[in-house]
């Protein structure tokens, strides 16, 4: 296409919610905009033109990636930008690791380019679907003690500002920008270029197991201790939790001894996760919306029994394909208290008076020094609640909210929740260095919307 870079591998992104009508919904449907037009630039001085031209008009801009944040943080009546023809590999430093990406490209896309250079990305969430900008803009993490978000891995950035002007962020120019802007929540400007630290490719062996939640629970810090990578799910009404442990190694995956068993190999791992965590999790979820009564007796058949392990690549470890729609809050709080704010989360549960057909996820993950992180200044204990898509929730997660608050609970910024400015500011230690750089760097609020004048306040 003109305009792009010469040499640059273009992965063209899918899925971002934009309609034939011009209305945009996020992936789990609960938020729409109807923008007055939609921008689809092609290059990072067509972003700066569309900017300037939002100022003339006056008009507010939101960015939009894949759509897989749950909370309005992309909504908006007036200009949405999509970023998926800026979505290819800009230059890739096998030696330094270094690898320069616009800002649109999916992380499902580029994992497997890196891996075919013989790189990966540090950690990765359980999904891959989003945008790298929209996964770092969110505070978007994986699991792992010794690991830290995909934004601690960002070190360097280029992004378009609230009077369209170009700034290049990294260790050598506004090293105090990017140390601000890489959870950003759009609120900075426009992302238009990462620079990733990555590492050496490596596997993941893999060993997840259905255990009872009381063992999961009393043994969780010596594993996550001494694993790499740990989580676990309980599923709701039951007294069962499936726990994954994955150890990072450079052990390759052990060869199938015929065509016979490569198949076998990859009917079970089609079946794992894409008969039993999508078809048929999503049909159990909609005869337990018709019958609520049943769900804990299906919730039982989710849970299952049993144990698997296995070691392949670690993007295809960390993420697993998600078909089964759900509305989505997450919390973090400090680890000492993870346990304990676990516990009562399974007491909110136990006293909503109707049935989750859900699990509840634990992760946890070492602190990072980013100011609107929500694992800034400490260890983390991430707790997400889910209901399937079209549930009623707020009892639920305001009851969850409330037992996070206790712990000074941090939300991600992409999920649902119910904080404001007032009950957030003190919850991060360098809120005052964010407002600053957002008032240096868009102080008529041109990035803003009704989501971010709520959490972060109005941008002057």
């Amino acid at each position: 296409m003109a305009g792009r870079p010469a040499g640059l591998v273009t992965r063209m992104s899918t899925g971002n919610g934009i309609r034939s009508d011009g209305t945009w919904r996020n992936w789990a449907g609960n938020q729409v905009a109807r923008p007055v037009r939609i921008e689809r630039p092609c290059t990072e001085q067509e972003v700066s033109a569309l900017v300037r031209r939002a100022v003339a008009d006056g008009r507010r801009v939101r960015v939009v990636g894949a759509g897989h944040s749950f909370t309005a943080i992309a909504v908006t009546d007036d200009v949405l930008v999509t970023l998926d023809d800026l979505a290819g590999v800009v230059d890739i430093d096998r030696e330094s690791g270094l690898v320069r990406v616009q800002a649109g490209i999916r992380l499902t896309a580029l994992n497997p380019l890196l891996h075919a250079v013989g790189l990966a990305m540090p950690n990765l969430g359980d999904i891959a679907y989003q945008s790298v900008a929209g996964a770092i803009s969110t505070s978007t993490h994986g699991t792992g003690l010794g690991f830290r978000s995909i934004a601690e891995g960002v070190v360097g950035l280029r992004l378009v500002t609230g009077d369209g002007s170009i700034v290049g962020c990294d260790g050598g120019q506004n090293a105090d920008l990017l140390h601000v802007a890489r959870v950003g929540l759009g609120a900075l400007g426009i992302v238009t270029e990462v620079t990733l630290q990555c590492v050496p490719a490596f596997n993941l062996h893999a060993i997840e197991e259905v255990l009872p939640i009381d063992e999961v629970l009393d043994g969780f810090d010596e594993i996550a201790g001494s694993t790499d990578h740990a989580e676990f799910f309980w599923m709701p009404h039951t007294g069962r939790a499936l726990l994954k442990r994955n150890t990072r190694t450079t052990e390759a995956p052990p060869p199938a001894r015929n065509r016979r068993h490569a198949l076998r190999r990859r009917w079970k791992r089609f079946k794992n996760k894409e008969l039993m965590e999508n078809a048929v999790f999503g049909a159990l979820n909609h005869l337990g919306r018709m019958r609520p009564s049943l769900v804990p007796r299906l919730n039982g058949l989710v849970a299952g029994d049993g144990r698997a392990e296995y070691l392949t690549t670690s993007y295809d470890v960390f993420a697993s394909p998600r078909r089964v729609r759900f509305y989505e809050m997450e919390y973090a709080v400090p680890s000492g208290h993870g346990l304990e704010a676990f516990r009562r989360v399974q007491e909110v549960v136990d006293g909503l008076g109707r049935p989750i057909s859900f699990p509840v996820e634990y992760r946890i993950l070492g602190g990072d020094d980013i100011p609107l992180s929500t694992a800034s200044g400490r260890d983390t204990v991430f707790i997400a609640v889910h209901v399937f898509r079209g549930t009623p929730y707020e009892d639920y997660f305001r009851g969850v909210e409330a037992v996070m608050d206790d712990y000074d609970g941090r939300p991600h910024w992409g999920k649902l929740h119910f904080q404001s400015v007032d009950t957030l500011a003190d919850r991060y230690p360098g809120w005052e260095a964010f407002r600053a750089a957002r008032a240096r760097l868009d102080p008529d609020g041109r990035f803003s919307n009704d989501y971010l004048d709520r959490v972060l306040g109005p941008a002057t």
